[in-house]
């Protein structure tokens, strides 16, 4: 039988910053008003025409350089995204010419929960001895899909994009351990963007109505959230027979800063094992996960034999974690 390790992190932060005096000029609200309600204070912007499949390439690019694998040697690209180049093909087979590699290639629509929904089916791929190296890519460009009128949205999201490389491996004492996904379809409603699919194709009157952007509730949201994640990361640890105590760091999807201290506060998990970053890069969905994951290997959070959990929560409804032993 074998394993996936994560041997190659790397990540992608367009250079424009957007701070939260900036978004004051542009909508009704104020840099103490989104720190207190999300630890926000700045975000990244995509510009100068760059978009999803150029931040990805970029951030795969840089995880086959730490691992020390070519892209010829590179057997699957997995992409999470919900704001893929265009409608198809999926933005996975771009990145996968961008990069100059010749793997399959797909992408994963399960929003925020992206990239723990594609490192699961990374791993399959490699458990089942069907690929060697798998790039697992988390990228967005929220800014194209964000209805900058609406100051209840706006001010959380940002783009940005970060991979592993995920590798077969013999080595038990090193790897994914388990991965566990949920979905609650009853509440598909809850984040969407309604417009531009076979409900609502574009039109004018689509337009008119702004069914294109983003719509989220953010009440019901939070509650979820903080249930969700509390629930799927004491599920896993049980299951494989560990508690908090074990875990030596905890990287949650970046969504809002008092969600996380809450899930922080529900594991009695102290401040030097939790991982946030959301203070400089917002909410980048799909690319959060992997984006601090790699901020966090460079930091030196992550030593051989680490215990680290990882759990997001997005829309679908969708939600799942995955423990990792480093």
């Amino acid at each position: 039988m074998y394993g996936a390790i994560i041997s190659g992190t790397g990540s992608y932060l367009p250079e424009k910053i957007l701070t939260n005096h900036d978004l004051e000029k542009i909508v009704e609200t104020s840099d103490e008003w989104i720190k207190t309600r999300t630890g926000i204070s700045e975000r990244r912007i995509a510009g100068n025409g760059i978009i999803t499949s150029d931040m990805a390439a970029a951030a795969a690019q840089q995880a086959m350089l730490t691992a020390g694998v070519s892209a010829d040697k590179v057997d699957l690209i997995v992409l999470a995204t919900v704001t893929p180049d265009m409608v198809f093909p999926a933005t996975a087979c771009i990145v996968q010419h961008k990069i100059g590699a010749r793997a399959a290639a797909f992408d994963v629509n399960a929003a925020c929960s992206g990239f723990v929904y594609a490192l699961s089916v990374a791993e399959q791929y490699i458990k089942a001895g069907s690929a060697k190296n798998v790039l697992v890519i988390g990228a967005e460009t929220y800014s194209t899909i964000l209805d900058w009128t609406d100051r209840n949205t706006c001010v959380l999201f940002g783009d940005g994009a970060g991979a592993v490389l995920l590798t077969q491996s013999t080595d038990k004492s090193r790897g994914i351990i388990s991965s566990r996904l949920y979905t609650d379809g009853s509440m598909s409603e809850t984040i969407c963007v309604p417009g531009g699919g076979a409900k609502y194709p574009c039109s004018l009157e689509s337009i008119e109505k702004r069914l294109h952007y983003m719509k989220m509730k953010g009440n019901e949201t939070f509650k979820v959230a903080v249930r969700s994640l509390t629930e799927s990361a004491q599920t896993i640890l049980q299951e494989n027979n560990y508690t908090t105590a074990d875990l030596d760091l905890f990287i949650p999807h970046q969504a809002n800063s008092r969600i996380i201290q809450s899930v922080a506060n529900y594991l009695s998990l102290p401040e030097e094992k939790l991982f946030c970053n959301i203070d400089k890069y917002g909410n980048t969905s799909a690319a959060s996960i992997p984006i601090a994951l790699d901020e966090a290997v460079a930091a030196g959070r992550l030593k051989p034999g680490n215990l680290l959990l990882v759990s997001a929560f997005g829309g679908g409804l969708t939600w799942g974690a995955s423990l990792i032993r480093w």
